[in-house]
């Protein structure tokens, strides 16, 4: 019997390495017939600590969730001992088709195997791919089945992956270099890094075959460093996979030679830029160079580069392996393949889901996700990160692929997916993500560097309930002249979050401006706290308010003082009677 304990990071922020740590202790002081092992994330965050039970034979016997150190016990003297399923802890038949809808290719090992065992990867065909191209396929066969699949770069551009290959590989140069973008930065995105924690062979796989193909013999793999584990499971893996001979000298006897390094970024997000990732790879800022020429001509030193993120890369072994036809079969005709997206916000089931390019935006949201918290109003949703945009509830049919996203405003992006409710301000949404990217703008160009400060300095002043007449006017002026005006592709989208905002939910800005009024009762400046006749008088909004606002006799109804209240929350959150007011 095999028990295995998700532990990608989610499942280690919830505990499951005390979890893990307690099996193996009552197996071990129980004598029982049963190892304990680990895995990546499966893609339900939400339900973690998970962990999956496995017969002799190699079958899922069950799936327990939320499962911590107090809950172990139960498990073995149940389902260890005695054979006897848990129900308690046992995975819903609803949760269970969070992973029934999707069609996972990227994430086909993602919660199976141990990442840090080489051999459980090749034992679900892993290096077969690679293989197959070292031993029966020219660079131009590979290319040519790349023009098959239809598949285009997962890292928000969404370039053809054979054209850039092409560019690389007919480029001279003795030296060439094969770049892995794993430097994932948008806020609420985490589909790279899951990937790496929980399958990190099938990026080395991807890349080797890259490297073959463009002529290239090392492989450099970018990644935050703020992405430990991420970095501890590819160094694991690039020791095992050198040690049996996919990596290195005279790869499976073909004599093809190639290796792989990391390289540890700053978490600069302008670095998500290939030519500033290069010149970071250099030792120099991380800042955009002007193309052309293109890193397939001159990259890395100056030398033929590819670059392409960590889903790209994932996607290869199958596409090789199982042809490029199967790949193209999914999705749509300009789209193809699969996708990964990572859920978050206002939404109940948050977590990784891949699924076939052209699914309407309601099938993920609802159909895979659940819905929205609190069955509360789903509002919109944010796509493609800072660099992407806005979408309404009412374009919810749109499907996701590269041609009608962009439609509306947003983009694909790398695959983040921000669920927004009827709590959410779009204005202030439209802030933060500008404030992200003002942040980290490189500051290279003017428009970019200035630009993004001046519009964010009217979004604040709007929030704060200082906005003036104009002020739509001229922050869709500014935000058309830092798209035109910016080198890269983060200044040229970061005004994304804000004309799409104004697009589908400008009458929230002529609220903030025109009312005095935030129109989702979120912005402070703009909200105010009552008590209404439904007080009983219990005096706990008084004994939390923090700066003694609330006044009143007990039984009797309070009053809150618009002078000294702060507007912090606590006494709508702690009335029991439903009897504070936010407007």
């Amino acid at each position: 019997m095999k028990i295995v304990v998700g532990q990608g990071s989610c499942g280690i922020a919830s505990g499951a390495k005390k979890t893990e740590a307690e099996f193996t202790k009552q197996i071990k002081v129980g004598g029982l017939k049963a190892t304990v092992k680990k895995t990546g994330c499966i893609g339900n965050c939400y339900l973690e600590p998970i962990v999956d039970v496995y017969s002799e034979g190699g079958d899922l016997e069950a799936r327990y969730v939320q499962v911590h150190e107090e809950d172990v016990t139960a498990i073995v003297e149940s389902h260890i001992r005695k054979g006897e399923v848990l129900e308690d802890k046992l995975i819903s038949e609803v949760d269970k088709t969070f992973l029934s809808k999707q069609s996972r290719i990227v994430l086909r090992n993602a919660g199976i195997i141990d990442p840090e065992n080489i051999d459980e990867y090749v034992a679900v065909g892993g290096y077969e791919g690679l293989a197959k191209v070292l031993g029966e396929m020219k660079p131009t066969d590979v290319i040519e089945e790349l023009k098959v699949s239809g598949l285009r770069g997962r890292g928000g551009a969404g370039f053809p992956t054979w054209f850039k290959w092409d560019a690389a590989m007919k480029s001279p140069g003795k030296e060439k270099y094969m770049v892995c973008n794993a430097d994932e930065g948008d806020p609420g995105a985490f589909m790279d890094r899951s990937v790496l924690e929980g399958d990190p062979h099938t990026l080395l796989e991807g890349m080797i075959i890259g490297g073959y193909t463009i002529g290239a013999s090392e492989g450099v793999i970018y990644v935050r460093a703020e992405y430990p584990l991420a970095i501890e499971r590819l160094n694991i893996a690039i020791a095992q996979a050198e040690k049996s001979g996919y990596l290195g000298k005279n790869i499976l006897g073909s004599g093809f030679d190639f290796s792989i390094r990391i390289k540890a970024g700053a978490g600069a997000f302008v670095c998500g830029e290939e030519t500033a990732l290069i010149a970071s790879l250099e030792g120099e800022r991380g800042m955009p160079r002007l193309k052309p020429p293109f890193p397939a001509q001159k990259g890395y030193w100056q030398t033929p580069t590819n670059i392409n993120n960590v889903e790209t890369f994932a996607n290869i072994p199958v596409i090789i392996s199982k042809g490029g036809a199967a790949f193209g079969a999914l999705g749509t005709d300009k789209s193809k393949g699969s996708k990964v997206f990572a859920l978050a916000g206002k939404i109940k089931k948050g977590g990784l889901v891949e699924v076939p390019m052209g699914l309407p935006l309601k099938d993920i949201i609802f159909g895979i996700g659940d819905g929205i918290k609190k069955d509360k109003k789903f509002k919109a949703v944010q796509m493609g990160g800072p660099s992407g945009g806005c979408i309404p509830a009412d374009l919810a049919d749109t499907p996701v692929d590269y041609e009608n996203i962009t439609k509306t405003g947003a983009i694909v992006g790398s695959g983040g997916m921000i669920v927004m409710d009827e709590d959410t301000c779009m204005v202030d949404m439209a802030r933060y993500f500008l404030d992200f990217t003002r942040k980290e703008s490189c500051g290279k160009c003017n428009y970019c560097r200035i630009g993004t400060k001046r519009m964010l300095e009217i979004l604040e002043r709007i929030t704060q309930g200082e906005g003036k007449e104009g002020d739509i006017e001229l922050l869709v002026e500014l935000a058309n002249k830092v798209k035109d005006g910016s080198l890269c592709g983060l200044g040229q989208t970061a005004p994304n979050p804000v004309l799409t905002t104004i697009k589908y939910f400008r009458n929230e800005y002529e609220d903030h401006i025109y009312n005095k009024h935030c129109t989702a009762h979120y912005c402070k400046a703009l909200i105010k706290y009552e008590i209404t006749d439904a007080c009983k008088g219990c005096t706990l909004c008084a004994k939390k308010c923090p700066t003694g606002a609330i006044t009143g006799e007990l039984k009797g109804k309070h009053v809150i003082d618009q002078a000294l209240c702060i507007k912090c929350g606590k006494c709508e959150e702690n009335c029991n009677f439903s009897a504070v007011l936010r407007d």
